[in-house]
């Protein structure tokens, strides 16, 4: 997962997932009602396996190993806050977000200039039409790279350009992402 990706995925969040193997599976198992056989259906392991990692006894527990982990981490993050992710996407969607990022902008220019690309801290708001292109492309599986170019395009209006108002034909290459974070409402 990408730092954009990450920073989506925590502005969507008004609460942190949980942080230790044991809470992770404490919580797919409130959200399946206690059941084991449905974790382990979720997780692709055996009843059995997903009934030692719980239980209360420590000479039967077995820890998960490092797949099983990263299973559990993506079966919670796909479970936690629904009705919340819901929610912020919508409102950022209409409203749309405050992007804050410390990366490398460059602009098409010729050697030597003071376009060469550098690092910059930029905090800059951005319409709902961005935060809907951004979700649409991550939804269809986009990569980092995709979306680096979609926030670059907005940045490059929004910020580099004034709105339009000057820098036209302006081309704003953005990499090398420090970290990305967005805040909505």
């Amino acid at each position: 997962m990408g730092q954009i990706e990450q920073g989506l995925e925590c502005a969507l969040r008004t609460r942190p997932i949980p942080s230790s193997t044991q809470a992770r599976l404490r919580f797919l198992l409130a959200t399946h009602r206690g059941s084991t056989r449905k974790v382990a259906t979720v997780l692709g392991v055996s009843q059995r396996t997903v009934q030692r990692w719980v239980t209360k006894r420590s000479e039967a527990r077995r820890p998960p190993g490092p797949l099983q982990v990263r299973a559990i981490e993506e079966a919670v993050l796909a479970r936690w806050q629904p009705r919340v992710r819901a929610r912020r996407r919508a409102q950022a969607e209409a409203e749309g977000f405050v992007f804050h990022t410390r990366a490398q902008f460059g602009f098409a220019a010729p050697a030597g200039s003071s376009d060469d690309p550098r690092v910059r801290r930029i905090t800059q708001d951005l319409p709902g039409e961005v935060a809907r292109e951004l979700f649409a492309a991550r939804d269809a599986g986009a990569g980092e790279q995709q979306q680096t170019v979609i926030l670059a395009r907005a940045l490059g209006h929004a910020y580099f350009r004034e709105g339009g108002r000057r820098a036209h034909g302006l081309h704003v290459a953005f990499s090398d992402v420090e970290f990305a974070d967005f805040s909505i409402g």
